[in-house]
């Protein structure tokens, strides 16, 4: 019978090195940090189109601002986290004058932005939050800039990890892309494949 699953390897940190702020080798904390802000971004963006659409005469549009506000708040709040991690991955993990620090860069640039325009849209909504039936459209509209450049920013971390491989510790022929029924955990030697 073949195995169909492999769940330990991926769960532990047995063997990996702890790289502080950054994580453990293999597990960092900042690509998983980002998919929140990211969502939630998207998602204030949306419910705040919606709220804005839908006027001040119904009790949803309401209950949208409300939600977009609350995603907001969780947006801004993981996206220090994020960036402090963020920061320093590239501080220690990549070279000056390189495409990859180039493409950072931009990403880092992007994402600060972002956050700042995040921070002014959250200071702007807890400042009217029960003042309005429904997204003001100042807001709305620095709602859907936060979550079109968040997702363009969030294109150049992923070309940082799917293109250049930042970050990711094994890279090429390793043994878990062999057929076996052994899984392979961080911590221990690869066995030969041909065994």
């Amino acid at each position: 019978m073949t195995r169909k699953f492999s769940v330990r390897p991926t769960l532990t940190i047995r063997g990996r090195k702890f790289r502080g702020i950054r994580g453990w080798a293999g597990k960092p904390f900042h690509p998983p940090l980002t998919d929140v802000p990211i969502g939630l971004y998207l998602l204030a963006g949306v419910l705040d189109v919606a709220s804005f659409v839908g006027g001040a005469g119904h009790t949803w549009p309401r209950e949208f601002w409300h939600a977009g506000t609350y995603a907001f708040v969780g947006g801004v709040a993981v996206s220090v986290l994020a960036a402090v991690s963020g920061f320093w991955d590239a501080w220690k993990s990549s070279e000056a004058g390189t495409q990859a620090r180039r493409t950072i860069n931009v990403h880092a640039t992007i994402m600060v932005i972002v956050t700042l325009i995040a921070v002014t849209d959250l200071a702007w909504r807890l400042s009217t939050f029960s003042t309005h039936d429904a997204t003001p459209f100042a807001v709305m509209i620095l709602s859907v800039i936060t979550a079109v450049l968040v997702a363009f920013g969030a294109t150049f971390g992923g070309t940082l990890v799917f293109d250049y491989g930042f970050n990711v510790e094994t890279a090429g022929d390793h043994p878990v892309w062999h057929k076996s029924e052994q899984d392979v955990m961080h911590h221990q030697a690869a066995a030969d494949p041909a065994e």
